[in-house]
């Protein structure tokens, strides 16, 4: 059996986090739920994940900034992270990529292809380097 992929979600809205988590779930990726900036670094240090989906906004400090420490530190660079908004406006994609975001997901997600996305997002960061398994 292999391992799988570990997606780190940092989303502060409860439902949003059980929703994400349910989807991952079903698509056969290990997920690790957090609500801040700082639990997310916390988390990062016990246990690299293959992907972080960022929400932009978050209590405290944003998404953003955090995906921009993330992005100046030799150890995390290389992890790819996905920005997750409900403010799906012109210019924000554009925002979150000069963020160091490998991509956007606007919310409310599509239920029937956030896996897939997700998977995409996965392969396109230079592949899997642990393969969801069902």
């Amino acid at each position: 059996m292999s391992e799988r992929s570990l997606i780190l979600v940092v989303e502060d809205n409860e439902p949003n986090q059980m929703l994400f988590q349910a989807v991952l779930d079903l698509e056969g990726f290990a997920v690790e739920v957090v609500g801040s900036a700082p639990e997310a670094l916390d988390r990062i240090t016990q246990s690299r994940p293959d992907l972080i989906l960022m929400d932009v906004q978050l209590p405290g400090q944003d998404g953003l900034s955090l995906t921009r420490e993330l992005k100046r530190n030799p150890a995390t660079a290389s992890i790819p992270v996905v920005a997750l908004t409900a403010h799906a406006m012109s210019g924000d994609r554009e925002l979150a990529l000069r963020a160091g975001c490998a991509g956007y997901i606007a919310k409310p997600i599509e239920t029937r292809t956030f896996g897939a996305v997700v998977g995409q997002f996965l392969r396109a960061a230079g592949g899997e380097r642990r393969v969801a398994a069902k």
